[in-house]
C-alpha cells in the first residue's frame, strides 16, 4: 500500500503546525513504512530535539537509523531507549548483507583471552583493535571507548561549548519610548551601583535576576543588551542550542560552564532568552532529563546570588505561566519586569528607523504610529516591508519609481495585523484568575486600560 498522497496531506499539515509532535511521529512512522528512512529520520531527529526522551521516537529513529545504514547511531538510540525503559538493551539487527549469527549458543565456548582476536568487530567498531590499543602499555594516549550514549545526534565533544562575549554599545537612551521600563530597570540595577555610598547605607542587594515578559517582537532582547552597555558590562546571550546537549547529563555541565563564563568575565549581564524552555514547571515534564535542568539552573542562580558579584542575570519570555515557580522565588528571578507594545513615542521613532534608507518622503509617520496600536517593533518593521514592496510594485508595473506614501502603508495595514493579540487574549486569563500575590498586577492595569 503506498502512503504517499496520505504523506503529502500530513506534510502539508505540518507546515501549518510544525511544533506538532504526534503529526510528525505519524509521518516519520508512513515515511519508514514507504521505505524513506532518510526522510523518517530527519523527522525522529526533530521530535527528539524537541523532546529527547520520547519512546516512540527513539524507537523509530534507531529502525530508520540502522535502514540507512547508520549502524552505531542505532545502537545509541537502542541503548537510550533501554535506559529509559529499564529494559535489556535489545541486540542490533545484522546487516543486510551478513548471515543472521546462529541461535544457539556453543556448548563449551573458547575462554577470553586478551592476547587472541576472539571478539568479532560489530557496530562498525572493530573492539579487537580497541581492546589492543587500551593494553597496549607503552602507548600514553591509550584510553577506553566512550561510554557516553547519543541521543538523537551525531557525537561531538560537549567542551567545545563556545559562547560569544561582546561588549554592547547600545545604552538605554537608544530604546525608544518604554519610559517605564526604564525606570525600573534604573531602580534595580543602575541607580544602586552609580551610588555605591546609598546602597550600602539602605542595605540594597543586586541579588538575584530579572525576567522580561510580555508578547513576542517586543524588544526584550534589545532591552538587555542596552542594560549591558549602560552597565559597561559584557553582553552573554544563552539559547536553548547553547545549553541542551545530546548526552544525559551534559546538558547541566553546559549550564555550569556558562555561569562560570559570566563570572569569569564580570561584569557581564548574562540573558536567558526563552528562559520558560529551559526553567519549564518541573510538574508539566513527563521525564526526569528536563527535571535536571531546571535543578542545575536553581543552583546556578542560587550561587549568583550568595556568592559572585558583577554578573547580573536577565531572563526573557513570552510565557512566565510556565517557568517553575522556584526559579521566582527571592535571589533567583524575582523581580518580574512586563515589556509591552511600543508606545506612539516608540512607533514613530521604529517607522523612521525602517525608513531612514528608503525613498519615504511626504509619508505621514504620525497618523501611522497612531494607527499602529497594539503593534510589536517585529510588526512595525514588517509593516514598512510590505508597504515598500507594494511601492516597488507600483513602480514596476508603471515603469517610474516613485516614493513610498501613505497610501502604501494604508493598503500595508489591512495586510499586517498586530501579532500581539493573540498573546494578550491568552494572557489575559492568567491576570484575571492566576494572579498569584500581584504578579501580573502591570498586565492587569494595561489590559484593563486598552480595554484588550
Amino acid at each position: 500500500m503506498s502512503y504517499s498522497s496520505v504523506i503529502a496531506a500530513l506534510s502539508a499539515a505540518l507546515q501549518v503546525s510544525p511544533d506538532d509532535l504526534p503529526l510528525r511521529l505519524h509521518v516519520a512512522e508512513l515515511l519508514l513504512k514507504e521505505g524513506l528512512a532518510a526522510d523518517a529520520l530527519e523527522h525522529y531527529s526533530l521530535v527528539l530535539a524537541r523532546d529527547p526522551a520520547n519512546l516512540t521516537a527513539l524507537d523509530g529513529a534507531a529502525m530508520a537509523a540502522a535502514a540507512c545504514g547508520e549502524v552505531a547511531r542505532a545502537d545509541g538510540y537502542r541503548r537510550l531507549h533501554a535506559a529509559l525503559t529499564g529494559s535489556p538493551t535489545p541486540a542490533a539487527p545484522p546487516p543486510a548483507n551478513e548471515p543472521a549469527p546462529s541461535a544457539v549458543a556453543p556448548t563449551n565456548p573458547a575462554p577470553f583471552d586478551a592476547g587472541k582476536d576472539v571478539l568479532p568487530p560489530s557496530d562498525g567498531y572493530d573492539w579487537n583493535e580497541l581492546l589492543h590499543h587500551s593494553l597496549d602499555e607503552d602507548d600514553d594516549d591509550a584510553s577506553p571507548p566512550d561510554e557516553k550514549v547519543p541521543l538523537f545526534v551525531e557525537a561531538h565533544h560537549p567542551e567545545d561549548l563556545e559562547l560569544e562575549v561582546e561588549r554592547s554599545d547600545m545604552k538605554l537612551s537608544d530604546v525608544a519610548g518604554m519610559e517605564s521600563v526604564k525606570r525600573r530597570l534604573n531602580m534595580s540595577f543602575l541607580a544602586p551601583l552609580r551610588n555605591p555610598e546609598y546602597m550600602k547605607m539602605y542595605g540594597k542587594s543586586l541579588r538575584g535576576g530579572l525576567m522580561l515578559y510580555g508578547p513576542p517582537g517586543c524588544g526584550k532582547t534589545f532591552i538587555a543588551r542596552a542594560l549591558a552597555g549602560e552597565l559597561g558590562a559584557k553582553f552573554i546571550a544563552v539559547g536553548m542550542a547553547d545549553v541542551l546537549d545530546m548526552w544525559l547529563g551534559e546538558s547541566e555541565k553546559r549550564l555550569q560552564r556558562i555561569f562560570d563564563t559570566a563570572r569569569r568575565n564580570a561584569p557581564a549581564v548574562l540573558f536567558f532568552d526563552e528562559v520558560d524552555a529551559l526553567g519549564q514547571k518541573r510538574s508539566q515534564m513527563r521525564h526526569s532529563a528536563g527535571r535536571t535542568i531546571v535543578n542545575q539552573l536553581l543552583a546556578e542562580m542560587d550561587s549568583i546570588g550568595s556568592n559572585n558579584d558583577g554578573v547580573f542575570v536577565l531572563g526573557a519570555t513570552n510565557h512566565p505561566w510556565d517557568v517553575d515557580t522556584a526559579l521566582r522565588r527571592p535571589g533567583r528571578f524575582d523581580r518580574m519586569m512586563l515589556v509591552l507594545p511600543p508606545d506612539e513615542p516608540a512607533r514613530m521613532a521604529a517607522l523612521q528607523y525602517h525608513l531612514q534608507n528608503r525613498p519615504a518622503e511626504g509619508v505621514d509617520l504620525r497618523w501611522i504610529a497612531s494607527k499602529a496600536v497594539e503593534y510589536s517593533g517585529a510588526d512595525i518593521a514588517h509593516l514598512c516591508e510590505t508597504a515598500a514592496e507594494l511601492a516597488m510594485d507600483d513602480a514596476i508595473r508603471t515603469g517610474r519609481p516613485k516614493p513610498m506614501s501613505t497610501d502604501h502603508f494604508k493598503k500595508a495595514m489591512k495586510e499586517v495585523r498586530p501579532s500581539t493579540r493573540p498573546w494578550f487574549e491568552i494572557a489575559r486569563n492568567y491576570a484575571m484568575f492566576a494572579n498569584e500575590g500581584g504578579m501580573y498586577d502591570d498586565l492587569l492595569e494595561y489590559i484593563k486600560v486598552n480595554r484588550i
